[in-house]
């Protein structure tokens, strides 16, 4: 691929900075901000190159310096030119030279993802469940603070997604599956500390198992 690449999107950079007259200023502090988001759904819609889960797997793959010495956006830049470069959209020199200096990309994936648990009936609304209590070496789209947690289904949604574990990895064959609302104590999450309330997390079916025998008492 020769040096023209970026010239291909000669619009990209000038994007307005409105949208049906609102302010862009209110979501994003600076003028390249939205780059991020626009450098992201080229390679995911229009070239189709991989999914919005494959580059949030690349910013989970930024060194810990880099990623703590960056901002949101930047994080999100830097994960979408991996993958461009790792699909042969463009070039480490390439990017070198656009930059004028080296671009440190995310680091390669030592992981190879996992596919969905299937086969099993769906949750219902009310139904009491308890999450996974795993830890995996790659992608995963369930926050650390509710694992082996209980909590009670409040919505299953009618839409299924490719399972974020698999297809951030790359596997187009992913099962697709819906996510459900689950509803949490924030006693239970957080100890007894923790402020009264409830929490509610998306969580996608392969997270979560029956918690037998134990009635639903948040709904």
């Amino acid at each position: 691929m020769d040096g023209s690449t970026i010239s291909r999107f000669p619009r990209l950079w000038q994007v307005p900075h409105t949208i049906n007259s609102l302010d862009y200023k209110k979501v994003f502090k600076q003028d390249w901000e939205h780059l991020a988001y626009s450098l992201m759904f080229i390679g995911v819609d229009q070239l189709k190159k991989f999914s919005v889960d494959e580059v949030r797997h690349a910013v989970e793959r930024l060194d810990v310096r880099q990623h703590v010495g960056t901002q949101y956006y930047e994080r999100y830049v830097i994960a979408t030119a991996t993958l461009l470069v790792e699909t042969g959209v463009l070039t480490q020199a390439e990017l070198d030279q656009a930059l004028g200096s080296h671009f440190k990309l995310a680091n390669p994936a030592h992981a190879e993802g996992r596919a969905a648990i299937t086969g099993r009936a769906p949750f219902e609304v009310g139904d009491r469940v308890v999450v996974r209590d795993e830890y995996v070496a790659g992608h995963i789209r369930m926050p650390a603070y509710v694992r082996g947690k209980q909590g009670v289904v409040l919505h299953r949604t009618s839409v299924k997604w490719p399972f974020p574990d698999a297809i951030g990895h790359g596997d187009t064959s992913a099962a697709h599956q819906p996510t459900y609302h689950v509803e949490f104590h924030s006693k239970d999450l957080w100890g007894d500390a923790a402020d009264e309330g409830f929490v509610v997390v998306d969580l996608f079916e392969s997270y979560l198992d029956p918690a037998e025998g134990r009635p639903a008492v948040n709904v």
